[in-house]
């Protein structure tokens, strides 16, 4: 990555290696990511992103398209240029958040399921350890309700 200070680099690194994991992106792709989320608001143009990661056309073009239709990265053009400028999504938090909450709505679920059936099939279990299911779905549901009203203010942030 020719593009920036090492402090930014080693930023980018670390912001990569957390993408690849908590959104299973691809290592361009999470670098890529990490570049537009610590980048101005005015963006990267496809060269630009070219030379930053030092990846091959085809490469960036790729990952540039699962970004875009994952709805992390958008592009933008400025008049009398004709080239797409590339930058994360502004609603990439909202979006993230989303992820958050869909997964832990997921959760709830089963967990409500594996209560259920605890309590119906493994009474014994149920009468002994039920309590500790029950408080981990207490707390997924507090979480829930924190992702709720944090994606509520940020929607109205981005809506003023």
């Amino acid at each position: 990555m020719n593009c920036c200070s090492p402090e930014k680099r080693k930023l980018i690194e670390e912001l990569g290696l957390h993408f690849e994991k908590a959104h299973q992106l691809a290592p361009l792709a999470a670098r890529i990511y990490a570049t537009m989320i610590l980048s101005p608001n005015d963006g990267h143009t496809f060269d630009e992103i070219m030379q930053i990661t030092d990846a091959s056309k085809s490469s960036v073009s790729t990952q540039l398209n699962l970004l875009m239709q994952t709805r992390k990265v958008d592009y933008f053009t400025k008049p009398g240029d004709r080239r797409r400028y590339f930058r994360a999504s502004k609603t990439y938090l909202e979006n993230t958040l989303k992820e958050y909450l869909q997964a832990i709505s997921e959760e709830i679920r089963l967990m409500e399921k594996v209560i259920a059936f605890n309590s119906e099939n493994n009474k014994e279990k149920f009468e002994k350890d039920g309590h500790i299911p029950l408080m981990f779905k207490d707390y997924l549901l507090a979480q829930k309700k924190n992702l709720q009203l944090t994606i509520e203010r940020v929607s109205e942030h981005q809506n003023n």
